[in-house]
């Protein structure tokens, strides 16, 4: 179910620029979102009126019963996605079914400019497959849903922004697309992904993919045959600096040397940035219609339906997502005008 039959695709209107009110899309039923989501309203700390919730109601109660001891979930408005049974660490078909409907709806009412931005909890990749999507993950789905291309994925982690140029591809499949061409492109997501999140200085460091950065063709050629053209190609248009050595690069980010890194492959910038502040990091995409943020975490399913699970990711993502929603929407709205 690349889209379902009911989802009412259209493009996109754009999203009024005054809307603060977001949706939280609750995620796979069977894993954590729905108690970390139920944990983090109960903090007080966003308004009732500001949220609406896309998933199981039924779910919900369930799991804010179990972690948040009088929680009233009657006071948020919500979007219901009728179910079945759903066994807590068990990904199935269901608890699939009802997160991919979930993102529909919540898709459905931004692009209809109900909420300016959507805060996603984790989803199973194997759950959303299982349930026929052909989709392996948000990004991919909310793309298709929203017509939408050159979507990027970008990561805060304190002052440590990353973008990636690869995200779920075998290493060695990421490697080869470390090109002249996908390089400068990224160069490009990365400055605009700043634009859109209201930064005035954009500085953009290259991360280099050998250890020190080939040793001059030493340690690989990656870094003069595709990386260092490509940042000079550039330089005459963006703030850029580059190969710089990966084991240098994030901490010079994150001290404030660089706004944002290109990284060129998953592991390279999530472990830089889980690293430096694992509970905190939230994961946003830029170029959609909508700001979308989202945890940086999974379903983990080995402790859903206990009650334990750390909310503190989603606090930051739902916390971005209202920083940002309003600077989107604006730099959006620059773009269709001009």
């Amino acid at each position: 179910m690349a889209v379902s039959k009911s989802f009412n695709f259209q493009q996109p209107h754009l999203i009024p620029v005054d809307l603060t009110r977001i949706g939280i899309t609750l995620g796979d039923p069977a894993g954590i979102g729905y108690e970390i989501t139920a944990r983090a309203l109960a903090s007080g700390a966003f308004k009732r009126e500001d949220i609406v919730l896309f998933g199981s109601r039924r779910h919900y109660l369930s799991a804010a019963e179990r972690c948040v001891a009088g929680l009233n979930a009657d006071v948020f408005t919500f979007r219901d996605i009728p179910s079945g049974d759903v066994e807590p660490g068990r990904p199935g078909i269901e608890s699939g079914r009802v997160a991919v409907r979930s993102i529909e709806q919540a898709v459905s009412a931004a692009l209809h400019g109900e909420i300016s931005g959507i805060c996603t909890a984790p989803i199973s990749k194997e759950a959303i497959l299982k349930a026929g999507s052909r989709h392996i993950d948000h990004t991919t789905m909310l793309e298709a849903l929203t017509g939408s291309h050159d979507v990027t994925t970008l990561f805060e982690t304190g002052r440590l922004r990353t973008i990636f140029l690869t995200k779920h591809l075998p290493l060695r499949e990421a490697i080869n697309m470390v090109t002249r061409e996908n390089i400068r492109r990224h160069i490009v997501l990365a400055d605009e992904a700043l634009k859109h999140l209201g930064e005035g200085r954009r500085r953009i460091a290259v991360a280099a993919l050998n250890p020190h950065a080939g040793e001059n063709g030493i340690l690989g050629r990656e870094e003069i045959d595709e990386i260092a053209p490509a940042v000079s190609d550039a330089r005459a248009e963006f703030s850029v600096e580059g190969p710089v050595p990966a084991d240098s690069v994030y901490h010079m980010a994150a001290e404030g040397i660089f706004d944002i890194v290109v990284s060129l492959y998953h592991d390279q910038g999530h472990i830089a940035a889980k690293t430096l502040d694992f509970r905190h990091t939230v994961s946003m995409n830029i170029g959609l219609p909508f700001l979308r943020t989202s945890v940086d975490h999974g379903t983990a399913f080995d402790i859903a339906g206990k009650g334990i699970a750390d909310h503190s990711s989603m606090m930051h993502a739902i916390h971005a997502c209202f920083r940002y929603c309003k600077t989107y929407a604006s730099y959006r709205r620059s773009l269709a005008e001009s």
